[in-house]
Order: structure tokens, then sequence, then C-alpha cells
């Protein structure tokens, strides 16, 4: 379907920034990669974006992918070390995408979190309803020194009819996350509008892939070989800020 809407040119065109800070390449951890030979596949497409550095993050989430700290550094070891055998220029940072539940709490108690550097830190809420602490633990957390970021918000339909709740929680210091493969309609209608609402009001601080598989590669690389990123990309290029946490 996306592929037709987005048809590719002879070039592939670069994304405007190098660095991916939300992906699921991680080989065999949750329901992203679930192999080495995989990730490779999805690391060249990367290279073929203009991207050169990624950053891991892997759900951690109770119940279902409850990772920790040593079950991460193991898989990320492994896939370090195929990618330089492979001979590919990307470099790779391990961190993780944190679904804010009690297994989240257990890990931020016991002060076994992965930031990525600059001691940011990727949160996901709920896609039911709102974390009924959010304000705090985002309060808590900047206090100790974490810089968080909410993982793509344009996903949350209950912030949909109420969107003063995200200029709340921007103005608090939470950044935003947006998934380019929101702005393709992947996830719906109403996540696409989100995120071009959130283009428009100047509130994109972060944009990342969330790619799962080759896939979604190949849907946002035909993405961004449209008129619409044409449009969209000057404007994003003044919120963006990928490249500046890895300094």
């Amino acid at each position: 379907m996306f592929g037709k809407l987005f048809k590719s040119k002879k070039e592939q065109v670069k994304l405007f920034y190098n660095t991916d800070v939300h992906s699921h390449i991680l080989p065999g951890v949750d329901h992203g990669s679930q192999s080495i030979e995989q990730s490779l596949e999805m690391l060249k497409t990367e290279i073929d974006m203009g991207i050169n550095r990624v950053i891991l993050t892997s759900h951690v989430t109770a119940m279902t992918f409850e990772n920790t700290r040593e079950s991460l550094m193991d898989a990320f070891l492994k896939l370090k070390d195929a990618v330089t055998d492979a001979g590919l220029d990307i470099d790779l940072y391990l961190s993780a995408e944190y679904r804010m539940d009690e297994y989240f709490d257990k890990e931020y108690v016991a002060d076994h979190l992965l930031p990525m550097p600059g001691n940011y830190i990727l949160l996901e809420n709920s896609f039911q309803q709102e974390l009924l602490n959010l304000d705090e633990l985002l309060f808590d957390m900047q206090v100790k020194g974490y810089k968080t970021i909410l993982a793509h918000p344009e996903r949350y339909t209950y912030y949909s009819r109420r969107r003063k709740r995200y200029e709340q929680l921007h103005n608090a210091g939470a950044r935003f996350q947006i998934n380019i493969l929101s702005f393709t309609g992947y996830f719906g209608e109403e996540a696409r509008d989100s995120a071009l609402w959130f283009a428009k009001n100047g509130m994109i601080d972060f944009l990342g892939s969330d790619m799962h598989n080759v896939k979604h590669a190949h849907i946002i690389m035909d993405y961004i070989n449209s008129k619409e990123w044409k449009r969209l990309a000057p404007e994003l290029e003044e919120t963006v800020k990928n490249d500046m946490i890895i300094m």
C-alpha cells in the first residue's frame, strides 16, 4: 500500500540527520529483529537513508519483555561483532524503550536503567491510558539528571482530543519523539493527524524509525522520497535534535 503511495526515485533521498534514536534492531530480545541476519539487513537500510549512528532501544516491558542490562548487553556485543565482520560503517549505542509499568518501577529504583548518551531516556506510555503519576515520575527523573523523551506520543489516542496535555508535558520538560512511520499513515489516520499537528506546532524534538523489520524500513524509504516529506522536512529541521544526543 505505502510503496504505491510513495514511489521511490532512482537515487534514495537521505534523512537530514544521522542518528536514529528509536529502533528495534537488536536481535532476539523483543518483537523486532529475530536474528543477526535480519539486524544486518535493517542496518543496511539505515545506512541507505543516511544514518550512521543507531541507538538500539529494545522494549523493556512487564510480563512480555522483561529485559535486563545483562541480556541486552549480551545481544549488543554479538551484534557489534557481526557489524564489524560485515564491514558496515555504522556506530551502535545501547539503550532501551522503557514502558512505564511495575517492571520499570523496579528497574528504576534499583538504578538499572540504560540511558542513551547524554543521559536521555526513552519512555513509553500505556496505549490504554496515561500513567496516573506521570507528572511526578517525569519530575523525579529530571531531578535525578535524566532527560526524559516520550516515545511516539502521537500514537496515544487518549491525547488526540485533549492536545493541551501535550503542551503541559512539553512545557514541563518532556521531549517528544515522533515516528516517521506515523506520517505515512501506517498507524492510522489519527496518529498521522497528531504527528502533523506536532510538526505544525514545532513540538517534535526527535524523529525515530521505530523500525521493527525491513518492511518498516522500506516504507520509510519510500516516504522520504515523497513530495510531502520534501515539504515537511525543512520545518522539522528547525526543532529536531537527533544528532545532538551524541556529540
